[in-house]
């Protein structure tokens, strides 16, 4: 009976050894840690990408037309998808809506009319025509200009010319028309004639030597924005809800 008694007591003391030796095998198991719902999170956290890697890839190629004024858009979009560059393409309107349709850009800020054929188009605002003239002519007397301020005057109209004015009792040049609207508002600074342009275009070509006033009861210029109406992509859609004036959480 004592020998089995001494034999229990052995074996009593040999279990929390045993016990012992096997933590001691796993020093890097910080105490109380096991294979539980804390372990197994960890993969999932990692699998969770960034919300910035859900946005679409690819640069945004963005036409626009001279004298657009897309700052604003193009800042809120550097703001809102920091991840894709934005490519700001220069157009001409008369090859804007090619630009369009040829795939050279995803979407433009074009002048109308336009072809809307295949085309979906946002009108964005419309312009203020303008007469430019020489600085010291003496239509600068005036804040505003009217129709009947340019009779006897000769309108000068460039081979790009974006409004078609025409007004009546007006002189027509007698030199070839300037082929682009910075050759004519550069021969309007001479004093023989004026030009009539969108004010955008007045404010692009500006030079000391010449000056510009409303025309009031002009034809206005209507600038829009413009995408192919099949294959628009993701960087599309975003960028027109910031034409739209979205927020980031806003819905389509």
């Amino acid at each position: 009976m004592a020998a089995r008694r001494g034999t229990g007591s052995t074996g009593g003391a040999r279990r929390p050894a045993a016990s012992a030796r096997g933590v001691a095998k796993k020093p890097g198991r910080p105490a109380g840690a096991g294979a539980g719902a804390g372990a197994g999170r960890k993969p999932t956290r990692k699998a969770e990408p960034p919300a910035a890697d859900s946005q679409p890839t690819g640069p945004l190629r963005l036409g626009a037309i001279p004298g657009a004024t897309p700052g604003k858009w193009i800042d809120t979009w550097k703001q809102r998808m920091p991840r894709n560059d934005l490519e700001l393409t220069p157009l001409d309107v008369a090859t804007q809506r090619a630009a369009l349709t040829t795939g050279e850009v995803d979407a433009a800020i074009v002048r109308l009319p336009i072809d809307r054929d295949g085309l979906h188009v946002i009108s964005l605002y419309d312009e203020v025509p303008v007469v430019v003239c020489a600085a010291d002519s003496h239509l600068t007397a005036a804040e505003e200009l009217t129709e009947a301020d340019l009779v006897g005057e000769v309108v000068i109209t460039p081979l790009d010319d974006v409004l078609g004015a025409t007004v009546a009792g007006a002189e027509e040049p007698r030199f070839a028309a300037p082929a682009t609207t910075a050759d004519a508002i550069a021969t309007a600074a001479t004093g023989v004639g004026v030009v009539i342009v969108p004010m955008s275009l007045a404010r692009l070509h500006h030079r000391k030597d010449v000056d510009y006033r409303p025309l009031v009861g002009g034809p206005a210029s209507t600038v829009a924005f413009a995408w192919p109406a099949e294959g628009a992509s993701d960087l599309v859609d975003v960028f027109i809800g910031i034409v739209r004036g979205r927020t980031a959480n806003s819905s389509r």
